[in-house]
């Protein structure tokens, strides 16, 4: 019997349908910010080297540091969120889902610098790589572990309280000895 908001239930369905429309809607917009033509005089070289660019970020000030390092981590970290959401499990390994998560936001977050080299203004950074992956990974570990046990909590209670006395175990069926049979 499929009860109504249990988890595997319609409430699953509706999660990972959420999840996943709001995954590409993030992507949508990602792509919309990331890869639009700038109208610009002149575009720097690619950045190759790692930590070149938040090095020379740092030595602007710590409030244009934080902005432009903020900007990188914070692009793509709702992925560290959605990707699982529409995932929709709530009994997994953290380190599998983590690194899961990780790897896709890592191969998403190339995929976007690559299809920099075709746009115009727009330069690749290996830092801003490297900035997204930890903003998808800090915001998973942040997020999900917690959301999933809190989810587990909520489900492990709406259990209990829908068992029907009948259905609670009363211990051990009791056994007939063994009668022999008479020769």
């Amino acid at each position: 019997m499929q009860r109504e908001g249990s988890i595997g239930g319609s409430a699953e369905i509706s999660v990972r349908v959420a999840g996943g429309v709001l995954l590409v809607a993030h992507l949508v917009f990602a792509a919309w910010y990331t890869l639009r033509p700038l109208d610009v005089p002149w575009v720097m070289p690619p950045n190759v080297h790692p930590f070149a660019s938040i090095r020379f970020d740092l030595t602007l000030g710590w409030q244009e540091a934080a902005r432009r390092i903020g900007g990188g981590l914070g692009l793509l970290a709702p992925l560290g969120v959605l990707l699982p959401l529409a995932h929709g499990r709530i009994a997994v390994s953290p380190l599998a889902s983590f690194v899961r998560t990780t790897a896709a936001g890592a191969l998403i977050s190339l995929g976007i610098e690559l299809l920099q080299t075709g746009v115009p203004g727009q330069r690749v950074d290996v830092d801003s790589l490297l900035l997204n992956t930890v903003g998808v990974a800090l915001a998973h570990t942040l997020l999900v572990p917690a959301a999933r046990a809190r989810l587990r909590r909520r489900d492990e209670r709406a259990r209990r309280h829908s068992l029907r006395p009948e259905d609670v175990p009363q211990g051990l069926t009791p056994t007939i000895p063994r009668v022999g049979i008479a020769p």
